[in-house]
């Protein structure tokens, strides 16, 4: 047996009925219901991301040693979320102490 539209537009309605009153709760709590969305604090993605491209570059042409860019690369991706923050570097006034 076919269902008739009549039903299919109900539970159509029914449905819209609901997201409408979840998005009115998520709002009520303090959250919006558009997710995708993103706070605008925090690191600058696509400045990181163009930071690396370059870094990797110039590695890769040698201007660049070996320590230096991995130590950079580990703040890059700390910066974004990717990993933990690399110790602290001496500074060559410590260590001439």
């Amino acid at each position: 047996m076919a269902r008739s539209p009549q039903s299919y537009q109900k539970r159509q309605r029914e449905l819209r009925k609901k997201e409408r009153k979840a998005e009115k709760l998520a709002v009520r709590h303090g959250k919006s219901s558009d997710s995708d969305e993103e706070p605008t604090e925090g690191p600058d993605e696509d400045a990181l991301l163009e930071e690396f491209r370059q870094l990797n570059e110039k590695f890769a042409a040698g201007d660049v040693e070996e320590d230096d860019f991995e130590y950079r690369k580990a703040e890059i991706f700390a910066e974004l979320g990717l990993g933990e923050a690399p110790e602290p570097r001496e500074t060559a006034s410590e260590s001439s102490d």
